[in-house]
């Protein structure tokens, strides 16, 4: 270990003493410890501490991208995804240059020089004043035949390459795939529900006897096989792999991947495989350093003052400061060894992160140790571990509840008087692991098997410690949050945050992992309440429910007028709130004509007029265009149309055609004509469905799995008119291409070759929202019945104004509560939904016919009370003061009598 005789790298005195140039610190490696590393450091403005000028930081990394989250690398295998960490405006700030494709090749510490290839091979030197290695770590690979023609699940372009490679295989071999994964641990299970996602069949290869052994027990390791049995995965555990099995080609050689040879003789069938067995650090440049210095040779756990010292399962040995033994040297994230052990995750590497930062900034900072803590992020298996799992600690005991049929399994470890947690493990209901995990090493409120929900515990609400940490990703404790929420000065002219975004932009908390954002909101909820603010759920001042309380107080007892909920619930005439959200519960209930019945004056201008108005106060005029398919005679009757009325025409990214500058008593005849040719309101102005956008599917494209032309018109046709919080909007895109973008939409479809994937929640709003996958394979009859069910219970739950996306994440689990109230019924009311929905769809009726069906419906379209007949051009629109007068003769004579007048400027003259 470096003694500690030995100066605080970047705190030498030789360092310090020349503040005229900025020190350079170099970085060599672009993961996620990278990022966190400079991102801490423009935190600090890049000022060198007492005087010392400035820092700059130069960042080295192999891959091409900027820094990416690599533990949400599964994502990648579903489709195109951003997985870029952070604002990438950080690579673009003063003083950091990032070098990407630039691969070190050795260090230099007595020049204190970074040999490297650039992108193009060509060598580059980079001196340093100060070195961090976050070079991480590759993944292992077996030594074994046939290892040279296994993958790996590493990196973007090892996903990128396994999703090509499935899809290739299922076209060549007119089937479906067997992927084998060896490793049962958390990337092997990740990598085989991946692999599982793209349509191909998932085996699990393990020598150990049950999965994820490393952090599970054999109880939850059981219980864990059967829920994975029950996701569709075969498990093959407590035998190791000999070889990979290729068949013989005529002339002899190796050809395709056929199957794993077992142990034990079993030959498992394979047609590709892919290693994850675990990672080894990526040390070789130290290993190299110590080589050339003929001080250590290669021998681990061996070092002379003033030169590396390799761990005793690899990686860089750094002191509790992240100091190496060389000077100026430091490592932060997997190739760091402290205590003997590296770890790939993500709280160490963060840490560490700060740490150096701060230490070269001057502060003293320390490395406290490994936080062990996981959970499994596969959709429909909750499990997680942390602290003493094995209860290895001298008498410690185990309060354990399984239910090995039902895969559940709980378990607390605390010191032998049953006060102190120690650790835990859950398989099958991992609820407890967020209000345990930061009571860590601290008596626990209660007794353990209170805590045991899955037996029937109710543990009792406590308040975190301020030490306690909350977001072990990040290292944010309760009191940090809770200093943030009272106002705590940290953020420059920040004002206390009463929100959860607020508290994530100011701590950093729940924005890398984001389990914690539950215990997040439960803590603010709790801050605010103490200061005095009512946590209210109001629709607004006049309403004291929730939406979603509303909603079904109106469903349950059948209301129909807002005079009636009013009176019920409400006080006051009402608001620009509650008013038209009472007008969309009415109408995503009764499907009546949206301005009957007083519920004209709810509405928003845009709803009033049927249209969607203008910043020059026209209209837009939008007629529905099913999944984007339409004849040349309503392409022809829409340029009429534009024509005749002197419209401007723009094609929409919803695949419409939007016609601009109609005047409000246009309205009518302009639909009157698009109607008549058979068209119908696009209903572009209101809180419902606008498009269903597709590609050209099986019906013209080569690619094309299925028809998704007839299916987005199937779709559009049957969720017109849907009232809803939010617009919605869908997308179906005939193969894994993904030419409709249907993961950017609130339901996104994509064909396979066994039927559909549903992917539900995103969005292309303020933050847009990559769609999450709900279920896949589906037929036609059931992906549709699990989007009514998912609409309707959006609809009835949602607040207002709230995208599906956003929605979605804030519900208690998220996707998987999704799945379980929509594809498996876990509330029972699946029946229920798809009822309601198809009421909506019988008493669907286009609201622009019924308009022009109606005389005084027709009313409302009259620019003011007593105007005169829309053809009467004697009326001229003053853009300036934004008033109606009659034109003077001379105006008359300028802008001709038989030409329609949109404006005329003040002082204009003939």
């Amino acid at each position: 270990m470096p003694t500690p005789s030995q100066p605080a790298a970047g705190t030498s005195e030789e360092t310090l003493s020349d503040a005229a140039s900025p020190r350079r610190v170099v970085v060599i490696g672009g993961g996620p410890a990278a990022h966190r590393f400079v991102d801490a450091m423009t935190a600090r403005a890049l000022e060198g501490p007492g005087g010392a000028g400035r820092f700059e930081v130069t960042v080295l990394t192999e891959e091409a991208h900027l820094p990416y989250d690599r533990v949400a690398l599964s994502k990648a295998l579903l489709g195109d995804v951003d997985l870029t960490l952070g604002d990438a405006a950080l690579w673009e700030a003063p003083g950091v240059d990032l070098r990407t494709g630039t691969r070190a090749v050795r260090i230099d510490t007595g020049a204190r020089t970074v040999h490297a290839e650039d992108a193009s091979g060509e060598p580059v030197a980079v001196p340093y004043d100060e070195l961090v290695l976050a070079t991480g770590s590759n993944a292992a690979r077996l030594p074994i035949p046939g290892a040279d023609r296994t993958y790996v699940y590493r990196t973007l372009e090892d996903v990128w390459f396994l999703r090509a490679e499935i899809g290739r295989l299922a076209e060549t071999l007119g089937r479906t795939p067997v992927v084998a994964v060896i490793g049962g641990g958390l990337l092997g299970i990740e990598a085989a529900a991946g692999a599982q996602s793209l349509g191909a069949e998932s085996v699990i290869i393990d020598g150990s006897p049950w999965p994820m052994n490393r952090q599970l027990d054999e109880g939850a390791g059981q219980a864990l096989t059967r829920l994975i049995g029950a996701k569709g995965f075969t498990m093959h555990g407590g035998v190791f792999p000999s070889e990979v099995l290729l068949e013989k080609t005529e002339d002899g050689g190796a050809g395709a991947v056929t199957g794993v040879l077992m142990a034990d003789e079993r030959v498992i069938p394979a047609d590709l495989v892919v290693v994850a067995i675990g990672v080894r650090p990526r040390d070789e440049l130290v290993r190299d350093a110590v080589a050339a210095s003929g001080e250590a040779g290669d021998a681990p756990g061996t070092q002379t003052d003033g030169a590396f010292e390799l761990g005793p399962r690899g990686g860089v040995v750094i002191d509790e400061a992240c100091a190496t033994g060389a000077p100026n040297v430091w490592a932060i994230g997997e190739v760091a060894s402290f205590g003997g052990m590296c770890l790939g995750l993500v709280a160490p590497a963060n840490t560490m992160a700060e740490i150096v930062a701060d230490r070269l900034h001057g502060g003293e900072a320390t490395f406290p140790g490994f936080d062990t803590a996981t959970k499994l992020k596969l959709s429909g298996v909750d499990v997680a571990s942390f602290g003493d799992a094995f209860a290895e600690e001298p008498g410690a005991l185990e309060i354990v509840y399984a239910d090995p049929a039902r895969g559940v399994y709980q378990k607390i470890v605390t010191t032998d008087d049953a006060r102190t947690l120690l650790g835990g493990i859950f398989v099958g209901d991992a609820s407890p692991y967020l209000s345990l995990r930061p009571l860590l090493g601290r008596e626990l409120p209660a007794e353990p098997g209170a805590f045991l929900s899955a037996s029937g515990g109710e543990a009792p609400e406590t308040e975190l410690p301020d030490d306690a940490i909350l977001c072990s990703c990040n290292n944010v404790a309760a009191g940090a949050l809770r200093d943030a929420v009272n106002g705590c000065g940290t953020c420059e002219g920040q004002d206390p945050v009463q929100d959860v975004a607020g508290l994530k932009a100011c701590t950093r908390a729940g924005t890398q992992c984001g389990s914690c954002v539950p215990m997040i909101k439960k803590l603010l909820e709790a801050e605010l309440q103490k200061s005095g603010v009512t946590v209210s759920k109001a629709l607004c001042e006049h309403i004291p429910l929730s939406r979603q309380e509303l909603f079904d107080n109106i469903r349950v007892l059948q209301l129909t007028s807002f005079e009636d909920i009013m009176s019920r619930y409400g006080s006051g005439a009402g608001c620009d709130i509650c008013k038209p959200t009472i007008a969309s519960i009415l109408a995503s209930q009764h499907s009546a004509y949206v301005l009957d019945a007083g519920r004209g004056a709810l509405q928003d201008t845009n709803d009033r007029a049927l249209a969607n108005m203008q910043k020059d106060g026209t209209y837009s005029v939008v007629p529905r265009i099913p999944g984007g398919e339409i004849t040349p005679e309503k392409l022809g009757v829409i340029a009429s149309v534009a024509q005749k009325y002197g419209l401007y025409t723009k094609i929409t990214g919803g695949q419409r055609i939007d016609m601009f500058g109609a005047r409000l008593e246009q309205l009518p005849e302009i639909w009157g004509e698009l109607i008549a040719a058979g068209m119908e309101s696009g209903q572009a102005y209101g809180k419902s469905l606008r498009t269903v956008k597709s590609c050209v599917g099986s019906t013209w494209c080569r690619y094309g799995q299925q028809d998704s032309v007839g299916m987005a018109i199937q779709l559009e046709l049957r969720y017109r008119g849907l009232r809803s919080p939010h617009k919605l909007k869908l997308g179906v895109s005939g193969c894994a291409r993904e030419c409709a973008e249907a993961r950017g939409k609130d339901v996104g479809v994509i064909a396979t070759a066994d039927g559909w994937n549903l992917y539900v929640g995103g969005n292309g709003g303020a933050t847009p929202a990559h769609a999450q996958l709900l279920a896949k394979d589906l037929d036609d009859t059931t992906l549709i019945r699990y989007i009514d069910r998912y609409f309707m219970y959006y609809i009835r739950t949602a607040d207002r104004l709230q995208r599906t996306a956003h929605w979605q994440a804030e519900l208690d689990g998220g996707i998987d509560h999704v799945r379980e109230v929509v594809v498996e019924d876990s509330l029972g009311i699946a029946d229920e939904l798809e009822a309601a929905m198809a009421k909506h769809v019988d008493s669907y009726e286009d609201e622009w016919a019924a308009t022009l069906a109606d005389p005084e419906r027709l009313r409302r379209f009259r620019s003011f009370v007593n105007a005169p007949d829309a053809s009467d051009d004697s009326i001229v629109h003053v853009a300036e003061r934004d008033q109606i007068r009659p034109a003077t003769e001379r105006e008359k004579v300028s802008l001709g009598a038989t030409i329609p007048v949109r404006s005329v400027a003040v002082g204009q003259e003939a």
